[in-house]
């Protein structure tokens, strides 16, 4: 498999700031990849790049085979995180408009705008002018204009943003439908949880550096917290006098369930059997890290963790509207 996107050693500075500072990066043809990490980390600005909106002050970039995303305009579409329509222009006008500038045939075009608006439920609005529609319609034909010319490449930065959970599953699913296809798609967020459920592959900046670039499965692997979530049946279980297993290292309480962290060489396996016969569990798994514990653990100091963790936590708030 040859690959949509190579960054070699790039760099961008905006005065004193490194905003992207020795990035790597091989995106596979065909793979669904996330950007994550707190707002400022230098995800924009990495997508800005590969785009030609921004040049690097070093480095090299490699786009679907070409030197520059300028000679491959065509085959990419685009969903930028600020959102942007032609208000006055009546919304299959504007679509028509966008499908032409990437060199789109016009047989059957209306057609095709037509049943984009029916996928995103907004089958009545083709003859409305932009302006008209709510900030979430927008949004959805703009995601609409950076499909329609059938790309090679989607990058969407933030594409979630300001969508009611409705149309964020409806969104979701188009972009699964997109990659089932074969397109290359970027999708970059701050709100990790979105990753998680949507990529195959993450990478995380923060400050500018990219400190992660794995697979979920090779992430979790990796950052194995060795410890599994258990609830007992009865409420009123001593789940402490778990600690006295041979396998259980420490019982703590975290969010709602217990923790039950392993000792040295015990496995999985052996633990789980252990516990429950010695407690019946109303539910007991494998703890898997979440990507915020995965951000803190790489990212925040011993002192500054916790505020780390609140700010990631609170740029993960989803905003309904």
């Amino acid at each position: 498999m040859s690959d949509a996107i190579v960054l070699r050693n790039l760099v961008k500075t905006f005065g004193e700031k490194t905003a992207v500072r020795d990035m790597n990066l091989t995106v596979p043809k065909g793979s669904l990849y996330g950007f994550i990490g707190p707002n400022g980390a230098g995800k924009t600005t990495t997508i800005r790049m590969i785009m030609s909106i921004l040049f690097p002050d070093k480095g090299d970039i490699s786009v679907l085979g070409r030197k520059s995303a300028l000679e491959a305009k065509d085959r990419i579409g685009y969903l930028p995180e600020e959102r942007g329509v032609y208000k006055k222009m009546k919304v299959k006008d504007f679509l028509l408009y966008m499908a032409q500038l990437k060199g789109t045939d016009p047989s059957g075009l209306r057609k095709r705008i037509r049943l984009w608006l029916d996928k995103v439920e907004l089958p009545d609005v083709d003859n409305k002018r932009c302006e008209e529609l709510s900030k979430g319609m927008q949004q959805k034909v703009q995601f609409i204009a950076s499909v329609i010319h059938k790309p090679d490449l989607l990058i969407l930065d933030e594409p979630f943003s300001g969508l009611d959970p409705v149309n964020m599953r409806l969104l979701r699913d188009l972009i699964y439908e997109q990659h089932k296809k074969g397109t290359t798609i970027i999708f970059s967020t701050h709100v990790m949880v979105q990753a998680e459920e949507l990529c195959d592959h993450l990478v995380m900046i923060h400050n500018g550096d990219k400190v992660l670039d794995d697979t979920l499965e090779g992430i979790r692997a990796r950052f194995d917290p060795r410890s599994v979530v258990f609830e007992p049946l009865d409420a009123s279980a001593d789940v402490k006098r778990l600690g006295e297993l041979p396998e259980i290292a420490s019982v703590r309480r975290d969010r709602g369930h217990w923790e039950l962290g392993l000792t040295d060489g015990a496995t999985i396996e052996q633990a789980i059997q252990q516990v429950t016969t010695a407690m019946v569990p109303l539910r007991i798994e494998v703890n898997r890290p979440s990507l915020e514990d995965v951000f803190v653990q790489i990212a925040g100091t011993a002192e500054g963790q916790e505020e780390l963790r609140a700010q990631v936590r609170d740029e993960s708030a989803v905003t309904v509207g």
